[in-house]
């Protein structure tokens, strides 16, 4: 018996990356999956492929950023599968850049998807869930959420707003059986990285390589993937997370451990 079996999940940002793992993943432990994105084709296929893997999914398009589109994203869910148990609010966009040369439309932009987008999950899910008694309510985070990083300011306010959310939220919706966690990813080999841009619309940053990058400063040398993220995300959408409310899973490699040139300075000195 899968550890979500018989449970409904709603997924953002399910058709890639992170979003697509945790489709899998639930969907292999039970649990039937409402893929939600906006990429049609990526989240038709990958509904697709888990049917056909032997479980059970169905695709509905969506911006999160779109209030009027999300009681049709609902009634899709509840439509399909019957009820709502797990909202894995996943969806997100980067624009790296240093603050000062951010635009007001690009703040807004990155924020309407990673802030507004996650108030919006919840505002219309959590009213699902409670009719079916409880829920597991999952907020995609970063590391960003949890500390400073030059380059990042803007992507970082929206994703530390998230996680002061979901400690609210957790407050609010502990009464009703339902709770509310968020997972602060740290280098994980995702598309964000080729997808993200520099402010004023000035075109993708080639120069982020994840493997780079977590090869400088992950303490265990490595990027994640997706799949590992979404193991942890599959622990806060089951019942063996049942005591678990209002906490921060940290997914990083020990990256806000320390740092990891003071750590190889002390390996070389002993």
């Amino acid at each position: 018996m899968g550890q979500v079996e018989g449970k409904v999940a709603l997924v953002t940002g399910g058709a890639s990356g992170i979003g697509a793992a945790c489709c899998r993943v639930l969907a292999r432990e039970g649990a039937a999956v409402l893929v939600t994105d906006r990429d049609v084709a990526g989240g038709e296929a990958l509904a697709a492929a888990i049917v056909a893997e032997g479980g059970r999914a169905a695709f509905h398009p969506l911006d999160v950023a779109d209030e009027a589109a999300w009681p049709g994203a609902i009634a899709a869910c509840t439509g399909a599968f019957g009820r709502l148990d797990i909202l894995v609010a996943n969806a997100g966009i980067a624009v790296f850049g240093p603050a000062l040369e951010m635009s007001l439309a690009d703040w807004r932009r990155q924020n309407a998807v990673n802030l507004d987008g996650v108030f919006l999950s919840v505002k219309y899910v959590v009213p699902a869930m409670r009719l079916g008694g409880g829920g597991s309510v999952v907020i995609m985070s970063s590391i960003a959420g949890l500390r400073g990083s030059p380059g990042l300011a803007g992507y970082g306010a929206g994703k530390a707003g998230v996680r002061m959310f979901a400690k609210s939220l957790a407050l609010e919706c502990a009464a009703d059986g339902i709770r509310v966690n968020s997972v602060h990813p740290g280098i994980i080999v995702t598309p964000l990285w080729g997808k993200a841009t520099t402010p004023e619309g000035g075109g993708r940053n080639a120069a982020l390589d994840p493997h780079a990058i977590a090869a400088a400063g992950v303490p265990l040398g490595n990027a994640a993937q997706p799949e590992e993220v979404a193991a942890g995300v599959l622990f806060l959408a089951s019942d063996a997370a049942s005591h678990v409310t209002g906490s921060e899973l940290v997914i990083d490699g020990g990256m806000t451990a320390g740092r990891v040139a003071a750590l190889r300075a002390i390996r070389n000195d002993s």
